[in-house]
């Protein structure tokens, strides 16, 4: 099982991490206009916060113990679901993923097998923390709907739950001592509309608008790290950021010695209708629709498909789009 927050080393004092807002999710499902307004402050800028109150702190450990049971999977076995050069994300590699469209259609299969821990831990361990994410996300998303200027429902309608999509919980671990400067997850946006992380130890890392230096985020017991991925800047056209980060080894120190834990047919483009995007809109990208981003984006970064390095900064993400 990976380490429990509380049994963790403490933060080192020497290293200083970059401060995020820490924002309350009830107070946002409250309607309480200087949470939205300190939300859409933390969207527009960094485009990372913290999220408190949101009730899904029970979920944590058992979602890291489920990690941590198929990491120990045997390679044999977990290249039995591995996810191929044709833009595929769901299913066990370096990180382990299961698609949001399986989990909440369970025991029904809707786009791919996974190992048998897998679907054992799905009912009782996967499925419940999807559905708490899709929750948040939902309220996150209504609430940057309506600072958008958009029609009430527009987001929503992008995002309905039976529709598939390239969603997914995702499983990722750096391995305790790491190399000195070897990157665990290189610098790149998010894919999708949001990003809501489970971290329980140092290691991500931000690189704020503006600046050329890494700084790292430092995860915060209970609390949920939320960014804003590509889907969000391109409907807005831009105000919204998905910025840049990367995951590295934990900061020096006692961190170090432990293992880090942390719908394909909607066309890409900024919803014009607001007078808000239709002002900011700057021609981010040329429109494609959500599957043919993301797909473009998974199949560039599997070795077998590297053409050069210009082919391989294009699936990094959406800050190549600001040029």
């Amino acid at each position: 099982m990976p380490v429990p927050v509380q049994s963790l080393p403490e933060w080192p004092a020497d290293v200083e991490a970059h401060p995020l807002l820490v924002i309350d999710y009830q107070l946002l499902k409250a309607g309480d206009k200087e949470e939205i307004a300190r939300l859409w402050k933390a969207g527009t800028t960094l485009g990372f916060w913290y999220l408190k109150n949101h009730g899904a702190e029970q979920d944590f450990v058992a979602m890291w113990g489920m990690g941590e049971e198929v990491f120990e999977l045997l390679l044999e076995e977990k290249m039995g679901y591995e996810q191929g050069d044709e833009g595929l994300s769901f299913g066990p590699d370096p990180v382990e993923d299961v698609a949001k469209d399986d989990a909440l259609s369970y025991p029904k299969v809707s786009r791919r097998e996974y190992p048998t821990v897998i679907n054992d831990l799905m009912g009782p361990v996967i499925t419940p923390f999807v559905e708490k994410g899709v929750d948040v996300s939902n309220t996150l998303i209504e609430i940057f709907n309506d600072k958008l200027g958009l029609p009430e429902g527009t987001l929503a309608k992008f995002h309905r739950r039976n529709d598939f999509s390239a969603s997914e919980t995702r499983t990722i671990k750096a391995p305790a001592n790491l190399t000195p400067g070897k990157l665990a997850i290189g610098g790149h946006t998010d894919f999708g509309t949001l990003t809501l992380l489970v971290d329980n130890l140092g290691g991500l890392q931000v690189l704020p608008p503006g600046t050329t230096e890494w700084r790292y985020a430092r995860p915060l017991p209970g609390h949920m790290i939320c960014n804003v991925g590509d889907t969000l800047t391109m409907f807005s056209g831009g105000p919204l950021n998905s910025n840049i980060h990367r995951v590295v080894s934990p900061p020096p120190g006692s961190q170090s010695k432990h293992d880090r834990w942390p719908a394909d047919d909607t066309i890409l483009a900024p919803l014009l209708e607001s007078a808000m995007i239709f002002e900011a809109y700057s021609k981010l990208l040329p429109e494609v629709t959500s599957y043919e981003w993301f797909t473009r984006r998974q199949k560039n970064y599997r070795s077998k498909n590297h053409k050069g390095a210009e082919r391989w900064a294009a699936n990094r993400g959406t800050e190549y789009g600001h040029a």
